[in-house]
């Protein structure tokens, strides 16, 4: 299946909306400020959260906004009728966003840094245009962990780097698959939206991107240790060119690792990325019965990845 490419659209009308109300910042380097000024993918944007669609309990509907910037994606949501919590680190964009939409009793703005702050309680739907440095750290907050899943959105839309999205949706055999695969398909569906092109940015990225969709929900097959699933994959794709009798030889012996692989009828040579999730499931609730006592670390005493 295709995905359809988002064509560098002319942003003169969205320059002139934006010089109309105040100059534009200067996007910062240290916060990963790219403005997004393509109407075509905020329009893509606003599709894919499908504001609309939720059960009836849900109205009336709020959005979580991570980095609202100039308020282009934020105007684009108010307009729909939607209640908008956005979230923003820069003091100079949120006296600007506070002036822009101050008519707007639909828009709640938090000042601050998002992974140091709180998940608000209302929103149950999630998009963003996140710094693709803190996409991982952004990831785990707003879907946790094999071990402490977060459920509270219903969907979320991101704009992230390509190279991330591939990872994110690749397949056993790949060079993109991994343990941040693994571990979003453990806790969400995903969906490619469309690809972006550097372009459709200002300044200009060095890379492309694309919008995707992800659908949490709770694991079909849960592991019967969640810490320990996700111990393992971290071990089994810290080594990826090892086999996995040696690449999990630090958590459990080689043998037990053997026997496990030949009672799943898969190849004693074989190595992380050739594991699709039902085999690494499979696996880990077999070499949980091997770990030896103390060896499943605590939520807290993993690393983040």
């Amino acid at each position: 299946m295709t995905h359809p490419a988002i064509s560098p659209s002319t942003a003169l009308g969205t320059s002139r909306l934006l010089r109309k109300h105040s100059p534009m910042p200067y996007p910062r380097k240290r916060f990963g400020q790219h403005w997004l000024k393509d109407p075509a993918v905020h329009e893509a944007i606003v599709r894919a959260a499908q504001l609309n669609n939720l059960e009836k309990d849900a109205d009336p509907t709020w959005v979580l906004e991570i980095g609202p910037g100039t308020g282009q994606l934020t105007r684009r949501l108010l307009a729909q009728g939607v209640q908008v919590v956005a979230v923003e680190i820069d003091r100079d964009l949120c006296r600007l966003l506070q002036k822009r939409f101050a008519d707007q009793p639909h828009f709640h703005l938090l000042e601050g840094d998002f992974l140091r702050l709180p998940l608000p309680p209302q929103p149950r739907l999630l998009v963003a245009n996140i710094p693709y440095n803190l996409t991982g750290p952004i990831l785990e907050k707003i879907l946790g962990s094999p071990a402490q899943p977060v459920l509270q959105f219903k969907r979320i839309v991101l704009l992230v780097q390509k190279e991330l999205a591939e990872r994110l949706q690749a397949g056993p055999g790949s060079k993109a698959y991994g343990a941040l695969s693994l571990r979003t398909r453990y806790l969400a569906d995903c969906e490619l939206i469309c690809r972006v092109p550097p372009t459709a940015f200002k300044p200009a990225p060095k890379v492309e991107s694309a919008v995707i969709r992800l659908t949490p929900r709770p694991a079909p097959t849960p592991a019967r240790d969640p810490r320990w699933f996700h111990q393992l994959l971290r071990q089994g794709f810290s080594t990826r060119r090892k086999k996995l009798v040696n690449a999990l030889g630090s958590l459990v012996e080689r043998e037990a690792v053997a026997a496990a692989l030949a009672q799943l009828r898969l190849s004693p040579n074989a190595r992380a990325e050739e594991l699709d999730l039902p085999h690494w499931l499979a696996l880990s609730d077999l070499l949980l019965e091997k770990a030896p006592k103390g060896a499943v670390v605590s939520q807290e005493e993993q690393e983040p990845g």
